[in-house]
């Protein structure tokens, strides 16, 4: 998140205000509801990982081991064996919506 100083955006009046409650300091101002995104949404990284993971997922399918996968993705072994979980379930409930449409 990238700070915007008060005096740049603000009216005068506003800016006045707020230095009342907080002089000098910073202060954080919420997304309205509407706005809100979620965790990485706006980097990418969310999708990212989303890709990594299936990734990870098919390569175990495909025999590749939790040793070789840790090493070549630098995570945990407890890290790799919780994504399989995770990409094996939403498989299984992917399978199960195609199968009752």
């Amino acid at each position: 998140m990238k700070y915007v100083r008060a005096k740049d955006v603000l009216p005068e009046e506003i800016v006045k205000i707020i230095q009342k409650y907080v002089d000098g300091k910073y202060l954080y101002v919420p997304r309205k509801n509407e706005n809100h995104k979620a965790w990485g949404e706006e980097s990418g990284i969310k999708n990212s990982l989303k890709i990594r993971n299936n990734e990870i997922y098919k390569k175990y399918i495909k025999g590749t081991t939790i040793n070789e996968l840790t090493q070549e993705y630098y995570l945990s072994e407890k890290s790799i064996r919780r994504i399989i979980s995770q990409e094996k379930r939403l498989y299984s409930q992917s399978l199960q919506n195609c199968l009752l449409d």
